[in-house]
């Protein structure tokens, strides 16, 4: 795992998944995935965050910043054009703090997500469905990639 004082804790992969923040404990795990792919995240000057969000027919372009503080902190915007339309989301996060007694523990990042703008929503077979609408939040977490 890497350390606190690691310059580069931020940069590599990371395995992303968002959830849908849903209280009713009856609602199927599947039916509350909002999204997940592979976060990559850029050399850029210390207090700055780049790189990019994406999976199977979908990337984005990260922009935003990191902190180094208690919990270290990273916020970016995630933009670009899927399937013609633009998509736009707003993410915050934590990177979470290594456990002393901790077994097998990777770097994981938690967080929260907001959808800036509205964009079209699409089938399986990438088929325009309706709206997915502006202010949907989710919660996120990412795992760094050895």
């Amino acid at each position: 795992m890497s350390t606190p004082f690691d310059s580069n804790v931020f940069v590599g992969n990371w395995t992303y998944r968002s959830w849908l923040n849903d209280t009713n404990l009856n609602t199927q795990p599947n039916d509350l995935l909002f999204g997940s792919g592979t976060i990559t995240i850029t050399e850029a000057p210390m207090a700055l965050l780049t790189g990019t969000i994406g999976g199977p027919g979908w990337q984005l372009a990260l922009h935003g910043s990191r902190s180094y503080g208690n919990p270290m902190t990273v916020q970016f915007w995630g933009k670009g054009l899927v399937g013609g339309a633009e998509w736009i989301y707003a993410y915050v996060g934590y990177l979470v703090p290594e456990w002393p007694d901790g077994v097998q523990q990777k770097t994981a990042m938690v967080g929260s997500i907001v959808r800036v703008i509205p964009h079209p929503a699409t089938d399986s077979q990438g088929n325009v469905v309706g709206t997915s609408p502006a202010g949907v939040v989710a919660s996120w977490y990412a795992v760094k990639q050895d």
